[in-house]
């Protein structure tokens, strides 16, 4: 596969993982996952982590992988790529595993005494990455292998931290985030 090919398929297989954040942004608000309790003298999470925007961040990443399952045909044909196929096992795993994975960053940040919204450099760009991979490589192993070989990965790894600062610098010109990180 070409880089252009390689490129193609990264974007395509993780936006299941790359939009649930931006959609639990959206429609975040409600109750913490926390219930306001600390640990020592810190919170655990935090009010910007809400069972509402996980549950729709969740959903959204979902919605995304079925559409792009129904698209996939006309895609691969136009982009002259072939394109990964979501099994349902991968959907759900891609979209929560990326809501998990900000969950957890959050923990880490609060335990090393960074507010809400401070930068956390590396793991605020990777840490849903990690962890919907994780996921996702333990609900369907062979999925994961065949869709993300070493160029996909490694194209990830690069390819998520542009996006991810590209996105927050939208969002935060929007009004919709307080930080552009």
């Amino acid at each position: 596969m070409d880089l252009v090919g390689t490129v193609v398929v990264a974007v395509w297989a993780m936006l299941p993982a790359y939009v649930p954040n931006n959609a639990a942004v959206l429609a975040g608000g409600g109750r913490p996952i926390d219930g306001g309790r600390s640990l020592g003298d810190r919170r655990l999470l935090g009010d910007g982590k809400t069972w509402r925007g996980t549950a729709v961040g969740t959903a959204a990443g979902v919605a995304l992988a079925v559409a792009l399952n129904a698209l996939r045909p006309a895609a691969a044909d136009a982009l002259g790529v072939v394109l990964p196929a979501f099994p349902p096992a991968a959907m759900g795993t891609l979209a929560f595993g990326a809501m998990v994975g900000d969950i957890a960053a959050s923990f880490l940040k609060r335990r090393t005494g960074r507010r809400r919204g401070a930068a956390f450099p590396v793991v605020d760009q990777l840490d849903f990455v990690v962890v919907a991979l994780a996921l996702t490589a333990l609900a369907v192993p062979a999925w994961v292998g065949d869709t993300f070989g070493l160029p996909v990965l490694v194209t990830v790894a690069v390819l998520t931290p542009a996006l991810h600062l590209l996105t927050n610098g939208i969002a935060y010109a929007l009004g919709v985030k307080d930080e552009p990180w």
